[in-house]
């Protein structure tokens, strides 16, 4: 009885939090409402039925205990691995809390790193922030029975943005206790990609010395910014180098200055500059956020340390629009990285890139050059008032 009332709880716990990620996604992509709408269907089916069987299932004894599972055959289970990994289709295999438990050699290529970094992790971190709450929708009704799913879903990968047609469905195996999902990914059944911006960066920047001259530039430019902007007018100053980070190196960029020796309650939005395409009052809704009351970048405020996210895993890290909604998600954003401005005297603020999922992931290289300007960003910064 009480192994079925907290599994009821688990249930009802789960479908709440998918129906408030649906009820965001909606909320921040009207165009999306077909999607949305579909996989919010499929959760108030499941909802019905769970109200009505709800009380038979608090009321049932406890049964007698299953017969035991007869384990499969070690030949069986060696050639159906050996099949499985050499699929020339991507496929994963996933847990019923939505872990990757195996994915083949096909689908670790789809998903742009090794098989053994990708075991382990949720499935959904590798879903673009607009596509995911529908996904984590379909994941779930497949996983309760509900038969198998085939969504236009989107991946964040390698910090590119990619459409592809997702086919989930559920398996009952005799050695598992659990039932396990395979998602099998295939070209968007549609055959045009979703409207977004266009890349920024060719293939060929990604060779090591295009990149290594680029970042020279960029750390150029803002030096020389810098030597001439030590004026009363900082905050002038500040905004010309969001300016010039957003021009060349990120999508949106956010500083934040602590101008008391309070710690991070006491910081205060300095600068925000986004791309031009952005929706009216976006940036608005960014700089009017407290910095210190969000995980970032609060927590570069308060422990002095750098953060790099290559992929966005939590999209309320940055935290949520006057709705509630993640602005992370709003925002588009693929990867980010948040640095502090460190002064003389310690953190005197926090500098916070990011990149939308059309563009490629901030990586290690990035987060030492943008220490290295968070430094002299904080050593141009004038005295704290006494």
């Amino acid at each position: 009885m009480s192994e079925n009332l907290a599994e009821l709880q688990r249930e009802i716990a789960a479908l709440s939090e998918r129906i408030v990620a649906l009820r965001n996604t909606h909320a921040m992509f009207p165009d999306d409402a077909q999607g949305t709408a579909e996989a919010a269907l499929a959760e108030l089916e499941y909802a019905e039925r769970l109200l009505g069987s709800a009380g038979t299932e608090l009321a049932r004894a406890h049964s007698g205990p299953p017969e035991p599972r007869r384990p499969a055959e070690d030949g069986d289970r060696v050639l159906l691995r050996a099949v499985f990994n050499e699929l020339s289709v991507p496929v994963v295999l996933l847990d019923h809390e939505g872990y990757v438990r195996r994915i083949n050699g096909a689908g670790a290529t789809q998903l742009g790193s090794a098989p053994g970094y990708l075991t382990g992790k949720p499935f959904s971190h590798f879903v673009d922030l607009r596509k995911r709450a529908a996904m984590q929708s379909w994941l779930a009704a497949v996983l309760r029975g509900d038969g198998p799913a085939h969504l236009e879903s989107r991946l964040a990968l390698r910090g590119w943005a990619e459409d592809v047609h997702l086919t989930l469905t559920r398996l009952e195996l005799p050695t598992e206790a659990q039932p396990l999902v395979l998602v099998a990914m295939s070209p968007p059944m549609s055959g045009s990609e979703e409207e977004g911006p266009a890349p920024l960066e060719s293939e060929v920047e990604n060779q090591v010395v295009v990149l290594a001259a680029r970042r020279l530039d960029v750390l150029t430019r803002m030096t020389r910014l810098l030597l001439r902007g030590t004026t009363p007018t900082r905050d002038l100053a500040l905004t010309d180098a969001a300016d010039l980070l957003a021009d060349s190196y990120a999508d949106w960029v956010v500083i934040d200055v602590c101008d008391l020796p309070e710690g991070p309650r006491a910081a205060r939005r300095a600068a925000v500059v986004g791309p031009a395409d952005a929706p009216e009052g976006q940036r608005e809704e960014v700089a009017a956020l407290v910095p210190g009351d969000s995980d970032i970048p609060g927590e570069v405020l308060g422990r002095g340390q750098s953060l790099l996210f290559p992929l966005i895993e939590d999209e309320t890290v940055l935290g949520r629009a006057e709705g509630g909604a993640p602005i992370l998600a709003a925002l588009g954003a693929g990867s980010l990285l948040s640095v502090p401005l460190r002064g003389s005297r310690g953190v005197r603020g926090a500098l916070t890139l990011i990149r939308r999922s059309n563009r490629a992931s901030f990586r290690l290289a990035d987060l030492g050059l943008i220490e290295e300007i968070g430094e002299h960003i904080g050593l141009a910064l004038p005295p704290r008032p006494q």
